[in-house]
């Protein structure tokens, strides 16, 4: 080998270095609701980062390496600047970023914080006293550092732990040279959201972040989005949920402007969309709602807004109301485990002259595989299904950034990884245009007489009643079809509607060929309160099951 060769190895550094050198100027916008907004820039954050590389060796923090984990340093924030920082800053010093789901039960944020054994623990001043139980609970962490928008703070004291502010460790430390990461060290760490049981502990190496932001910016430079350096990006995906899907990394990579937001608040969110011109937005669908229908949301142009939506099936509904305000509406589609982008809904190049409504009906996909994806779809013996738009089967994927392995749970792992494919437990169809399409969790699809009945396609169905607002549609155990549908419907605000308006509408559709009469739901349930959810947003059917006494 020549002596002069070097290994050049994928980590964090090497994007964030690139912008503070070619965009030093391109501005990152911190804009919480009811503090000050602050405006740097990549250059002033590169100075940021390597500062908090001099708080990192300050805190005692230690470095990992391919096979060590480094510290675990835990945060818990909102979309903010700082929380930026921090997902440059712990990996590029060696230690793993815990990213703790501050929407989970208070239970599960100590059960994920045991299971990370974190150390040191970087929270939003709005969280004292959930670090409080933390720090009385989770005997490893040792040390906290509070992060303020105030510019003054009294005295804070924790039991059991140090305790220190963010912006004057930043303002004393000295810029810190970041050591020669192996690309194999792990970066971050989370947790799933916990839906079928405990949340379940992931974790990915520099190498794997790096190639999911590369593979993504390649992707959304394609129509509909045409992602450049032009564009302005707030991502609306908590950042304590799988790197906010990505994009603070993407943004940095392609050079963007950022906006963050801080805790969420619709009426300011739809004014920092006018004010700062954001033209990239990332979400699930309850956030598309949240920003469709808010009382003040009629007074803003939304025009030209790209919207990338994931974590929930797209109802047909809410793409048809957000595609007449202008937005361009992108579907794609991960898991915690995938990093998590594996599909988004682009188009391919003999689409150019496509009608837009043709086009717009693909983005009720899950789309296409992003580059360096390989997928298959499988029936239960394990063998391709047609692409034909209707066998359905269960996804399963290869990537270079799916996950090796959940923490501590070498069983689980075994089971998501059989036959040398990550096994997604979503069930699919794959059509001739190479379009994929979720149908439903394995867990959610019904079982009617033998058939399978696509609970998320019921849903997509019954959204367009104009008079709907929110639908979820669950299995309930039946003595003879094994299971049948039962649809949950929330009405649109001063909207009222009848379970057998909902059917009528149903019985219309089915007479115009568009589903199957027997998937007709067997009872239609309307509530007034809003669906529960998730801590990442998505429509909890565990508890619809349970409030409507339904087995799962």
């Amino acid at each position: 080998m020549c002596a002069q060769y070097y290994d050049y190895q994928l980590t964090l550094d090497k994007i964030i270095r690139r912008a503070a050198q070619l965009y030093p100027d391109v501005e990152i916008i911190n804009a919480p609701p009811n503090g000050p907004i602050t405006r740097s820039s990549y250059a002033k954050e590169w100075d940021r980062i390597q500062r908090l590389g001099s708080v990192l060796e300050e805190l005692g923090v230690n470095s990992g390496g391919p096979g060590k984990f480094g510290s675990r340093v835990a945060v818990l924030d909102w979309n903010t600047i700082r929380h930026y920082e921090l997902y440059y800053g712990i990996p590029m010093y060696g230690a793993i970023l815990h990213t703790v789901n501050v929407l989970l039960a208070p239970e599960d944020i100590i059960y994920t914080m045991l299971q990370a054994q974190d150390e040191v623990l970087f929270i939003n001043e709005d969280f004292t006293p959930l670090a409080r139980v933390a720090v009385s609970l989770v005997k490893t962490i040792r040390k906290v550092v509070i992060m303020s928008d105030k510019q003054e703070h009294g005295e804070v004291t924790f039991d059991g732990a140090e305790v220190y502010w963010y912006e004057d460790l930043i303002k004393d430390a000295r810029p810190y040279k970041f050591p020669e990461l192996n690309e194999n060290t792990v970066a971050t760490m989370m947790f799933t959201s916990g839906t079928t049981g405990r949340p379940k502990g992931t974790y990915f190496t520099h190498r794997q972040l790096v190639l999911h932001a590369m593979s993504v910016a390649l992707s959304i430079t394609a129509p509909p989005i045409n992602a450049s350096i032009y564009d302005v990006a707030m991502p609306l995906v908590p950042m304590f949920h799988v790197h906010a899907w990505g994009l603070p990394y993407i943004s940095t990579l392609t050079g963007i402007k950022q906006v963050y937001p801080g805790q969420f608040e619709w009426g300011w969110i739809l004014r920092l969309i006018k004010d700062e011109g954001v033209t990239i937005i990332n979400g699930v669908p309850t956030i598309l709602y949240n920003l469709l229908y808010h009382p003040d949301s009629p007074r803003y142009d939304l025009r030209g807004l790209k919207f990338i939506i994931g974590g929930a099936a797209l109802p047909r509904g809410l793409l048809e109301e957000a595609s007449r305000r202008g937005i361009h509406v992108v579907q794609g589609f991960g898991l915690t485990e995938t990093a998590p982008v594996i599909l988004l809904s682009m188009e391919k190049p003999n689409m150019r002259n496509w009608p837009e409504d043709r086009k717009r009906e693909l983005v009720l996909s899950a789309g296409l595989p992003i580059p360096l994806v390989d997928i298959r779809i499988v029936d239960e013996q394990g063998r391709d299904v047609p692409r034909d738009g209707k066998t359905m089967g269960e996804l399963v994927v290869r990537a270079p950034w799916i996950i090796k392995e959940y923490l501590n749970d070498p069983e689980k792992t075994r089971n998501a990884w059989r036959d040398g494919w990550f096994h997604t437990d979503d069930i699919a169809v794959w059509d001739s245009e190479d379009y994929i399409w979720i149908m439903d969790r394995a867990k959610d699809v019904i079982k009617s007489g033998g058939e399978w009945i696509s609970s998320t396609r019921l849903e997509d169905l019954i959204s367009t009643h104009p008079a709907v607002y929110e639908v979820a549609v669950i299995g309930v155990p039946h003595p003879k079809w094994g299971e049948r549908p039962v649809a949950i419907v929330v009405p649109k605000p001063g909207r009222r509607i009848t379970e057998d308006e909902i059917k009528d509408y149903l019985i219309g559709l089915v007479n115009e060929g568009k589903m199957p009469k027997w998937w007709i739901p067997d009872k239609v349930v309307i509530i007034e309160s809003e669906l529960p959810k998730t801590s990442t947003g998505k429509v909890d059917k565990k508890v619809l099951k349970e409030r409507f006494q339904v087995n799962s």
